[in-house]
């Protein structure tokens, strides 16, 4: 993995990053957007961290930290590239961010139907909480 880059995604980044989630990605959000994108980047320039391989966009997370909770989302890695270990470094990436921000637990949100990611977190040491349930609204 040593010709894996993770960085940090910037303003500049935005419309390569929703191409890529429009293909790597398991469904969609209704932040996925110029303006959701261009939101998490001003707020919390780090949150958002891309693998890159030989300048190719291949793998995404976002490792949000509010001051209280540690959340990772939006993790994808293009159909191409996977097991490759793209999205362990990642996650790993994510949790150092975490806990050089002194967080304590990270929480992930994965969609119900995905198995496929259902393994990969449980394959990067994470387990589902039953009795929790998410609830929202839009805004």
């Amino acid at each position: 993995m040593s010709d894996l880059r993770i960085r940090c995604a910037t303003l500049s980044d935005i419309d390569t990053v929703l191409h890529f989630w429009s293909q790597a990605a398991e469904g969609t959000s209704i932040s996925d957007d110029h303006d959701g994108v261009a939101r998490l980047l001003t707020r919390d320039p780090e949150a958002l961290l891309l693998a890159e391989r030989d300048g190719i966009l291949t793998g995404t997370v976002i490792a949000g930290f509010d001051g209280w909770r540690c959340s990772a989302y939006r993790l994808a890695v293009h159909p191409d590239h996977r097991r490759q270990g793209i999205a362990t470094a990642l996650l790993e990436a994510a949790e150092q961010r975490f806990a050089a921000l002194g967080g304590r637990r990270a929480d992930a949100m994965v969609l119900e139907a995905n198995e496929r990611a259902h393994h990969t977190w449980a394959a990067a040491g994470y387990h589902r909480e039953d009795h929790w349930r998410r609830w929202v609204k839009p805004l």
